[in-house]
């Protein structure tokens, strides 16, 4: 087995051109900066194996690495250099850096009828605040070995500093709201192809610091998800493909949280269908010593849809997602790396919150969220500390009821 740190390229991928800012990088010396900082020889690198379907033989470290490679270009971080195949060079953009809230401070990025895009730091941006708070939904960042460009907390700190994030909200937090953790399952120990378990020392955090309880661990099927973990699944070959995310749910109180799934059906399965049109089950049976019994006549009552199951099938690609990249590209803005899909957070956002309720996103990235409850009618506050992402932001909402921008804060690209 190679001895090597848990891979995740993307870091890599990126420090190889940002250490090299003025200079392009053909495909081959990438090959060899990104093995060296990932602790490889060359000829693990370049190892081939059998790939998709028909099975032709493919280097699985290189194929990440131009997978990372699309990434960053669709983030506008790289582009290709005109005329030359397979070397790729900083964008001007990039070159001169993201620009990143100073502490203590706070500014109105841009606002609609229904939301503000906060510029600025969690949780100091919402000091202060005196509305009641019915959902916060975000995507912290994850405890990465390598930290991406907006910056991440180890796993050892992890639950200190959600903690510290969550608890300043929890005055406003209803007893009838929820919160939503959106985290990584694919945190791994040093040089181990073992998960860390910060995930339930965070659960117990929440529970025995904070007060809050546990309602449902969704797990979030994301089956275009990159492959991966790297060095576990495909040079190791002891983990398989990640595909899949889990989404905490918490209530402060359980008995009073106003999550309903009626808001959430889903159409019957044409099983479910013709059952229903024929009356029901004409079976008599039961199962598990029977715990679980069926009566003629079951399944027959006409109903307005079947409740979603917990396992929430999304991709993270979408038309609104696909129209926000469109748009940052020609305000020449970067795209953020980890986007948020807008289905997802419309689910969520839908399932546990009723019409006019308040809707939080701490670390608000690209701010689907805040675009998914502006659809639903809901208000919304979004906290982002990246200058550039709150107003590549501000383009998700065009069109919308009363968009203003503040022009203190653009960049001299027109949005």
């Amino acid at each position: 087995m190679v001895q090597s740190p848990q891979l995740d390229l993307f870091p890599l991928v990126e420090a190889a051109f940002r250490n090299c800012p003025d200079r392009p990088l053909a495909n081959a010396e990438l090959y060899r900066l990104v093995g060296a900082a990932a602790g490889l020889k060359d000829r693990e690198v370049h190892a081939k194996q059998p790939i998709g379907a028909a099975g032709q033989p493919r280097s699985p470290v290189t194929r990440e690495i131009r997978w990372h490679q699309r990434t960053l270009k669709a983030c506008g971080i790289l582009e290709r250099v005109p005329h030359e195949r397979g070397v790729w060079q900083l964008t001007e953009k990039a070159k001169r850096g993201m620009h990143r809230a100073a502490p203590q401070v706070t500014l109105l990025g841009f606002s609609t009828s229904l939301g503000l895009a906060l510029f600025g730091h969690s949780p100091q941006a919402l000091q202060g605040l005196e509305e009641r708070i019915d959902l916060v939904l975000t995507s912290p960042p994850y405890p990465l070995q390598q930290p991406r460009g907006y910056g991440n907390p180890k796993a050892s700190e992890f639950t200190h500093f959600i903690c510290r994030t969550i608890e300043p909200l929890l005055s406003n937090l209803a007893s009838t709201g929820s919160l939503v953790l959106n985290l990584s399952n694919d945190i791994f120990l040093h040089r181990s192809p073992a998960r860390s378990t910060y995930l339930e020392r965070l659960v117990i955090a929440l529970e025995d610091r904070l007060g809050l309880h546990l309602m449902d661990r969704l797990v979030w099927e994301n089956r275009s998800k990159a492959p991966g973990p790297l060095q576990w699944a495909s040079l190791s070959r002891q983990q398989l493909n990640v595909a899949w995310e889990p989404c905490y749910w918490f209530s402060p109180d359980p008995l009073r949280c106003k999550a309903n799934n009626r808001r959430v059906l889903v159409p019957h399965s044409d099983r479910q269908a013709r059952l229903i049109a024929v009356g029901g089950e004409t079976r008599q049976t039961s199962y598990g010593d029977g715990a679980y019994r069926l009566r003629p006549g079951s399944f027959a009552a006409p109903t307005e849809g079947a409740i979603p199951k917990n396992v929430l099938q999304i991709g993270h690609s979408c038309r609104r997602g696909r129209e926000h990249r469109k748009a940052l590209v020609e305000a020449g803005l970067p795209a953020h790396s980890a986007p948020f899909p807008f289905a997802l957070a419309d689910f969520l956002i839908r399932w546990l919150t009723e019409a006019d309720d308040l809707v939080v996103d701490p670390f608000a990235g690209r701010m689907m969220v805040g675009r998914a409850a502006e659809e639903a009618g809901r208000r919304w506050i979004c906290v982002e500390n990246i200058l550039e992402h709150v107003m590549g932001a501000a383009t998700l909402f065009r069109g919308f009821d009363r968009l203003w921008i503040n022009p203190a804060l653009q960049p001299t690209s027109q949005l």
